[in-house]
């Protein structure tokens, strides 16, 4: 067995379980990235995973297997960023324990992240948020719990995580109406909730049933819901509130996208862009900034207040007689 083996798990068990406490997301995340990149290198080298070397692991590997992720697997530039995250850490982490390959950690850890594009975010108006809601089909026990997750998503903003990770416990019906959600980063944070949406919700857990403990929403064999069951659910409610509302045609709604939307009702109803970053757990205002750049009501208001200018307008030029003898005559 190479150094590389004990030093991955090292990785894991000292660096990320117990000095930096990672979250089990995170820790699901880099184990993914070494299963594609050790696989990835051994397709390459024929070497196995306790057979590798951190020198097999070099700036080349490393490159193609970004390479790998976006022309192959179709990732995205994102996705790619995140995994080479992982990458440099790993090698970061490497770098105090094994310096005989300070040059191959060196060249790893220079390896830059993609430029991402940044595209301007897509939520939802009032009209197409309500269509949304009312395609729910509150006839059926699935309806009324969608209605009731699409409700608590666009009023609350929360991420689909936040949302998959609720209890009944987290919604708080007594003074101060909230939900308590733990956010990105184990950041706790509670969100108030509109008498409307807490009406909906009280409804559900009545429907619902179950003890505190017990996830918000399931599915119809009682398991908490997954990232791709909401998504399905959305593109569903979604197709369905086209007909009525064809400015969602062609539209890209998503889980994310309810998320916006709760952003985007704020920003327009005046509330400061601090404020907002502290609703959505935003680690930095500048993060909220999005949404001023997204919102053209906000540029349209802004152009209403300037001032026309005061000049008159002047006409196309007309040379003179003179002028033009002038210039003839060069």
């Amino acid at each position: 067995m190479t150094s590389f083996a004990p030093l991955l798990q090292s990785f894991f068990t000292d660096r990320l379980m117990t000095q930096r406490q990672a979250s089990p997301n995170t820790i699901a995340s880099y184990r993914d990235t070494f299963k594609l990149l050790l696989g990835h290198v051994q397709e390459q080298t024929g070497k196995t995973p306790s057979a590798m070397a951190i020198s097999d692991l070099d700036a080349g590997t490393i490159t193609g297997f970004l390479t790998l992720l976006e022309t192959v697997r179709g990732n995205s530039v994102r996705t790619r960023n995140a995994r080479l995250a992982a990458i440099h850490s790993l090698f970061a982490y490497a770098a105090l324990r094994h310096p005989e390959q300070a040059a191959v950690i060196q060249r790893v850890l220079a390896i830059p992240t993609a430029r991402i594009q940044r595209n301007i975010v897509s939520w939802l108006d009032h009209n197409e948020a309500d269509a949304l809601l009312a395609a729910c089909n509150q006839g059926t026990r699935t309806g009324r719990r969608d209605h009731a997750l699409f409700s608590l998503a666009i009023q609350t903003g929360l991420r689909v995580g936040e949302l998959i990770g609720l209890n009944i416990a987290d919604i708080h019906t007594g003074t101060g109406p909230h939900v308590h959600c733990l956010g990105k980063g184990r950041k706790e944070r509670r969100t108030p909730l509109l008498p409307a949406v807490l009406e909906i919700l009280g409804s559900w857990i009545a429907e619902r049933g179950g003890t505190a403990e017990d996830p918000l929403f399931t599915t119809t064999t009682g398991r908490r819901l997954s990232r791709d069951a909401i998504e399905q659910r959305l593109r569903v409610a979604v197709a369905t509130a086209a007909a009525s509302r064809p400015s969602l045609n062609g539209k890209r709604v998503t889980a994310h996208t309810m998320r916006h939307t709760a952003a985007m009702r704020l920003l327009q109803s005046g509330v400061d862009t601090t404020v907002i970053a502290l609703w959505l757990g935003h680690e930095q205002v500048s993060t909220t900034n999005i949404y001023i750049h997204a919102d053209m009501t906000l540029k349209e208001n802004a152009i209403a207040k300037v001032a026309p200018s005061a000049v008159a307008a002047l006409g196309r030029y007309q040379p003179t007689d003179a002028v033009i003898a002038f210039l003839e005559a060069l």
